[in-house]
């Protein structure tokens, strides 16, 4: 009798950036990482392969001529059919301002030019397995708070409150990982990807945001996040 062999199917990767020699060293690159790679050279195009063969991830430059990167993604990230695509922005605005308009409008991680075909593939990885390990289906409760990762959405008492997808990593973060103590290090690796950087007064401030938003919130069960020593943090829940 003939064994099966179970094939895993590859990531498709869509690239999206008017120049046409980012564009084939993407292609290179991620095609023997051992990716499918679909390419685009403006945002129409971009959205057009976006909803016909919903590829897995996306590679976005920020500029490009008429509708630029950050535009295209927020646009998917309002389309309900799309907006759970992982994103990484690329783009030669290496600002600390740039960097959280892209991630606040959703972007999963963000590539500042020039770059190096083995650092985009590690953030690639990156992206593709923090998706995985938040890949379930089941709500999280705690409480009356609830998480609940197939609508990407937390409601308190039945009411659904307002969160951006930053904030909304890092509370699915916690809520994962109860009790537990975690350096700044290690949060920012699941959240944004282990080669992204960020400064500590950065997370402090988001993190402090989080605090409030569920301070304003009615709730009979507690959500305390904790800082620890300054610079470590915990969740816990009374």
């Amino acid at each position: 009798m003939n064994e099966q062999i179970q094939v895993m199917p590859k990531h498709t990767i869509l690239i999206v950036d008017d120049e046409d020699s980012i564009r084939d060293m993407l292609s290179i690159a991620l095609d023997a990482a051992g990716y499918n790679v679909l390419q685009a050279l403006n945002a129409q195009t971009a959205h057009s392969l976006v909803v016909d063969r919903n590829p897995d991830l996306i590679l976005l430059d920020w500029m490009m001529p008429g509708t630029t990167g950050l535009e295209l993604l927020r646009r998917l990230k309002r389309d309900e059919i799309t907006e759970k695509i992982p994103v990484i922005m690329l783009t030669a605005k290496a600002q600390e301002a740039n960097k959280l308009s892209g991630l606040d409008a959703g972007a999963d991680d963000y590539i500042a030019k020039p770059f190096s075909p083995r650092e985009l593939i590690s953030r690639v990885k990156a992206v593709l397995r923090r998706i995985d390990r938040a890949d379930s289906t089941s709500p999280i409760v705690v409480g009356e708070l609830v998480l609940d990762p197939l609508e990407h959405r937390v409601s308190i008492g039945g009411v659904f409150i307002n969160i951006g997808p930053t904030e909304y990593r890092l509370l699915q973060f916690f809520l994962t990982h109860q009790e537990r103590v975690y350096s700044r290090d290690q949060i920012l690796d699941y959240v944004w990807g282990a080669t992204f950087t960020l400064i500590r007064e950065l997370l402090m401030c988001i993190f402090e945001g989080c605090v409030k938003l569920f301070q304003l919130q009615a709730m009979t069960t507690m959500c305390r996040l904790c800082a620890v020593l300054g610079i470590d943090f915990r969740c816990k829940y009374n």
